[in-house]
């Protein structure tokens, strides 16, 4: 069955089914290509930080230990594995396998990253997973029941697909969000005679994400505002004393390493490093 065909054949749920499972895989793709700081240690996005935080929750941690040895080679797996099924699935080239391929890496996400999420509805890879099982379920019942001959026109067509998964996975580096991740030196973020004990500052990390800093008695410390259950930006509330996560109710405890302490998620937020340096606060 040729690309056009395969869309006129397919019934109107499972072309929008289709559609939206196809071209969110390759978002998610282009997400991770297009980040300076997915494949850059020290960034705050970076794929080892990721794997390091989910192995402590997640009931498979003890394979996720032996992985973060190469969390490079991983976060490329990853990026190029969902440009790789999504564009197999919009184009209509080994479908049964790419929705197969889908359901896999959900269940894998939903394993690893968001087992910890509760309720269980809050965690978009469950349902994903969910999406793709009953696609391929549908692909694998009409297809032919005869064996699949890997001839050369085949072979053209799943090459096709790795020249385009690989060429997105580069144009993304090309065309990335914020460019180049350099490393300037220590960031200047208030002065210290400005910052009285107690107090409390918003500020936007060296990486460019938002982050919140304090100072108490003991110090200064800081860390990142982008909650880690679905990224949102979380908010200190003066009368808690807690950062909280406006989208789903995370709640976290600056004043304890960022724990988690109340919602759908157990996972603190990433500290990063300050320091007194001179007359000003800055980001080591």
């Amino acid at each position: 069955m040729n690309l056009q065909a395969s869309w006129r054949n397919q019934l109107l749920p499972l072309r929008l089914m289709r559609l939206w499972l196809g071209a969110t895989w390759i978002y998610a793709g282009w997400d991770k290509a297009s980040d300076p700081g997915f494949l850059t240690s020290g960034s705050t996005t970076f794929i080892g930080s990721q794997l390091s935080s989910y192995a402590q929750t997640s009931p498979l941690g003890f394979l996720l230990d032996q992985i973060l040895i190469y969390p490079t080679q991983v976060g490329l797996f990853v990026m190029i594995s969902e440009f790789a099924i999504g564009f197999a699935t919009l184009l209509w080239i080994a479908p049964t396998w790419a929705a197969f391929g889908g359901f896999s890496m959900s269940m894998g996400l939903w394993l690893f990253s968001s087992w910890s999420v509760q309720p269980y509805f809050l965690a978009s890879n469950s349902a994903y997973a969910v999406l793709w099982l009953v696609y391929f379920l549908f692909l694998y019942g009409a297809r032919s029941k005869r064996a699949i001959a890997f001839n050369r026109r085949g072979f053209i067509r799943l090459s096709s697909i790795a020249a385009l998964a690989t060429g997105a996975a580069v144009l993304g580096k090309v065309f990335s969000r914020n460019g180049a991740v350099i490393d300037l030196g220590p960031q200047n973020i208030v002065k210290e005679a400005e910052f009285a004990i107690g107090a409390n500052q918003t500020f936007t990390s060296k990486a460019g994400t938002p982050a919140v800093l304090f100072r108490t008695k003991s110090g200064v410390f800081a860390y990142s505002a982008v909650c880690t259950h679905q990224g949102c930006t979380v908010q200190f509330n003066s009368a808690s004393k807690n950062l909280q996560c406006p989208c789903h109710g995370a709640v976290f405890d600056p004043f304890a390493d960022a724990k988690a302490i109340a919602g759908p998620v157990d996972i603190p937020l990433p500290k990063i490093k300050v320091a007194i340096s001179g007359t000003w606060i800055v980001e080591s």
